[in-house]
Order: structure tokens, then sequence, then C-alpha cells
């Protein structure tokens, strides 16, 4: 079944507590945490401390994005606050493998991200050392941009890269502007985990009301196949 991790960008962060708890009732499987630090994206937001909050908040994966410079100073920092999952920039980090094996040292799963003008095909030698691939479908900054349409194929790359690869139980993650529309495309090109902010925490109907439009909407769209070598 796809994952739905309905990102806190999007929360009301004076009742985060209750949004992540509304959302774990309403079927969320992660809940996902953008960390921004304002040099490597044009934005800053959080740290280990609000990571601390949603962890006591749920019991589900604490799935956090790290979209800083330099994330590996702080990867025990994200542990030790409980993160379930580690995601880190391929554009950051010069030592990726190392990072990825220091993450999964700490008990974490690692997974690697490339933003909207990184080729999926320059994740082919850290495949082996991630198991979860988080390809990001707006530029990464802010919550409520738009999908952007050419992620798809991107996706269907990905996903193909990842079964020809042997890794067919690697997550394969999509962040930004996913919704009732754009989710199902993704599910359809290989996406396993759906990150969505605005289209759940911002539904007019509510967290419940969010996660169950989001639900239904990948429910009917069948899964993609997997591509063996």
């Amino acid at each position: 079944m796809v994952k739905l991790a309905p990102s806190i960008l999007s929360a009301d962060f004076g009742l985060l507590a209750e949004e992540v708890s509304a959302a774990e009732e309403a079927g969320a499987d992660w809940i996902h945490v953008d960390v921004m630090d304002g040099h490597f994206v044009p934005n800053i937001t959080i740290g280990p401390v609000v990571t601390e909050v949603v962890r006591r908040a749920t019991s589900l994966p604490v799935d956090v994005h790290l979209m800083i410079e330099q994330p590996e100073r702080y990867l025990d920092a994200f542990a030790g606050a409980g993160a379930s999952v580690l995601t880190v920039h391929q554009e950051t980090c010069p030592n990726l493998s190392r990072t990825m094996e220091r993450i999964r040292e700490l008990g974490v799963t690692p997974g690697v991200s490339v933003n909207p003008a990184t080729p999926v095909e320059m994740l082919h030698e850290i495949t082996p050392f991630a198991d979860l691939v988080l390809v990001m479908s707006v530029n990464p900054g802010f919550g409520g941009q738009r999908y952007i349409p050419a992620t798809t194929d991107k996706l269907r790359r990905a996903r193909h890269h990842l079964d020809e690869r042997g890794r067919v139980g690697a997550e394969l993650q999509v962040d930004g502007g996913i919704d009732v529309l754009t989710g199902p495309q993704a599910v359809e090109a290989g996406a396993s985990c759906l990150v969505a902010g605005s289209a759940v925490f911002g539904h007019p109907d509510g967290v419940a009301a969010g996660v169950k439009a989001l639900r239904d909407a990948i429910d009917a769209q069948p899964p993609a196949p997997v591509h063996r070598s």
C-alpha cells in the first residue's frame, strides 16, 4: 500500500501535537518533518526540538527531510530527537555514502533526495546505500507550490532504476504539490510514499478529511509495475 506522509510544514504550529495526532488517527502512515536552514533553501523552519515534539505526539515513523548544508553535522541530534528516517540531499553531501552509513549506524533509515534540476541518474552510485529516494516535485523552500509536471517521468525513471539495481523494496518518495490530482499520477509512475502538506493540514474540512481524500484518490490508482532485470 502507498504510504501517506503528511508534512507538518503546513500544520498549525500552535496546535502541532493535536494536528499530528489527528493525522495519525485519520490513517497517515508517517509524519514528515521538513528542516530548512536558510542557506540550501530560502527559508528557515525547525530543528531537533520540534522533531522531539512530533515524536512525543505520535507512534508513527517520523520522517525527517534535511534540506540543509552540511547535514552530517546534525545527524546525531535528529536521531536523538526521534527521527525514524533521515533524508539528505545529493546536492549537499560530497561524501554521500559515508553520510548514508552514519545514518544507518544511528539506527535510522537512510534516504537521499534530489531537487527538480538534478537528474535521478546522479544517484546511480548511491542506490545501494539508501533505503529511500525522495524526488522533489517543487523547488524546495516553501509549502503550497504547484507540482512540476516533468516529475512524473522522473519518478518513472527513478523507479525503473531502483528496480534494475535490485532495490525493489526501496521507498520512492515524492514531495511537493501533492494532492488528489497529482498524487495518483505519482503513484502510477512508481511512487510508494507521498508527502503532502497543504492537501492534508490545509484541507478546508480538516486533517481527517484531507487524509481520506488523498487515500481515496490513490487507492483508485493501480500500483506501478515492477521492472526486474
